[in-house]
C-alpha cells in the first residue's frame, strides 16, 4: 500500500475528517464543519525522520509509518502498560524493533500516550488494522466533544 491509498481510504470512510499536512507528516483530523483550526488527530503518515523522531529509520528508501492514537485500555491490552514519556529526542523504553515493517507496534515516541504505529503495511495488515482506525476515529470524536464543551 502507498501512503496516498491509506489516506484516501480513511478520508472516504471517516465522516467529517479532513487532510492536514504539518511537521513533515500528512494526517487525517476529525473536524466537523471546520469547527477547529486543525481538528483532532485520527491518523498520521510520516515519511521522513524528524529531529525528535528517528527510531523507525524513515530515511530508508520507500519507508513510511502510519500512526494512530488509541485509548490507553486498548494500548495496554495489546502491549502492556504504556511506558514513561521519553526525554526530548528519545525513544520510549520498550523491547520493540521500531524499524520492522508490516507489524503493528507501539509508537517509538508517543506510546506513552497510547499511540501505535506500523511501517509500510500490507493490504492484509491494513485490513486487520481497521478496528483500530475506527477506535482512533471514535476517540477523536470524543476529544472534539470535550474540546467544544
Amino acid at each position: 500500500m502507498t501512503p496516498e491509498q491509506i489516506l484516501d481510504r480513511c478520508l472516504a470512510c471517516l465522516p467529517d475528517t479532513v487532510p492536514v499536512e504539518s511537521w513533515g507528516e500528512r494526517g487525517i483530523f476529525y473536524n466537523p464543519g471546520g469547527l477547529f483550526k486543525r481538528g483532532v488527530y485520527v491518523l498520521t503518515v510520516k515519511e521522513r525522520d524528524g529531529s525528535n523522531d528517528r527510531a523507525s529509520r524513515l530515511d530508508r528508501e520507500g519507508v513510511y509509518r502510519v500512526n494512530l492514537g488509541l485509548r490507553r485500555e486498548t494500548f495496554q491490552r495489546l502491549f502492556g502498560p504504556p511506558p514513561r514519556r521519553p526525554e526530548k529526542g528519545g525513544v520510549v523504553d520498550m523491547d520493540w524493533d521500531f524499524t520492522a515493517p508490516d507489524r503493528v507496534g507501539p509508537h517509538p515516541v508517543y506510546a506513552w500516550m497510547g499511540w501505535i504505529a506500523l511501517l509500510n503495511p500490507s493490504e492484509r495488515t491494513f485490513a486487520a488494522l481497521r478496528p483500530m482506525v475506527e477506535e482512533s476515529y471514535a476517540f477523536a470524536k470524543e476529544k472534539a466533544r470535550r474540546r467544544r464543551a
